[in-house]
């Protein structure tokens, strides 16, 4: 593969279980710069996949992979082992994720919500951190609602400011986990018309959701998941407007 070809996210055989319970059995796929993927998925596996992607927790980390980011995850070939939290941060740095549930911090206005991570993880300035939040905002249509606490915003509001937070940290990659499932019908609208507008940018951005016509206009690239592994995967126009049988194994990797 030549430089210019080098995905921006690689996962392969990402397995996860819990218990007797396996969730993830292999699952391997490429994320190219500028791409928009999204995950539609039954039964198993999707925010768990998206999860391990980011080794969020130790409970939710990957059981066995083998590569993280085009990076190795073993230190001999052969032989797994886990990459600790200080490892891992400058890979998290660059990967910007957005949850179902907002978790915004109910103490600290919207403006310092998104500013807390490049005030204390970026080591920003807090006038300089300020300026970003108020940035990143603006591109999420919040900015009349910066100083305002959590409480007193709607749910999609909230989602919003989560997304202007994953964003304050200038990731090159988005991962979305079903960002308007929490929500009432009425306002998911305002949260993927900001999904569509950063798409339009050009961010490349995993998304798990079950907005299948929304997957259908912004994706480039569509994977569907089913009892821990990819069963389909290709363009919207092949997956979601003309499915049928396709045999991808347990490799979908572009």
């Amino acid at each position: 593969m030549t430089a210019d070809r080098v995905p921006l996210l690689r996962v392969t055989e990402l397995h996860k279980h819990f218990g007797a319970l396996a969730v993830l059995k292999g699952v391997s796929f490429d994320v190219a710069a500028g791409a928009r993927g999204h995950h539609r998925t039954e039964r198993l596996g999707k925010s768990t996949c998206l999860r391990g992607i980011n080794y969020l927790s130790a409970h939710e980390r990957p059981h066995r992979t083998r590569r993280h980011r085009d990076r190795s995850v073993r230190n001999v070939p052969g032989v797994w082992r886990r990459m600790t939290d200080t490892e891992l941060a400058p890979q998290r740095a660059q990967i910007g994720m957005v949850f179902q549930l907002f978790h915004l911090w109910p103490h600290l206005t919207a403006r310092d919500n998104v500013a807390l991570q490049p005030q204390k993880v970026g080591r920003r300035p807090r006038s300089e951190a300020l300026e970003i939040a108020d940035a990143m905002l603006a591109k999420v249509h919040m900015s009349h609602k910066r100083n305002e606490y959590p409480e007193r915003l709607s749910g999609g509001q909230q989602q919003r400011v989560a997304i202007a937070r994953a964003l304050a940290q200038q990731p090159k990659l988005l991962l979305f986990d079903e960002p308007t499932s929490a929500l009432d019908p009425e306002l998911v609208g305002e949260v993927l018309n900001v999904i569509h507008e950063l798409a339009e940018e050009g961010r490349s951005m995993l998304l798990v959701t079950h907005e299948i016509r929304f997957a259908r206009e912004v994706a480039n690239r569509v994977l569907f998941m089913d009892d821990g592994l990819i069963v389909e995967h290709g363009d919207p126009v092949s997956v979601l407007g003309e499915p049928g049988p396709k045999d991808c194994g347990n490799s979908c990797a572009r």
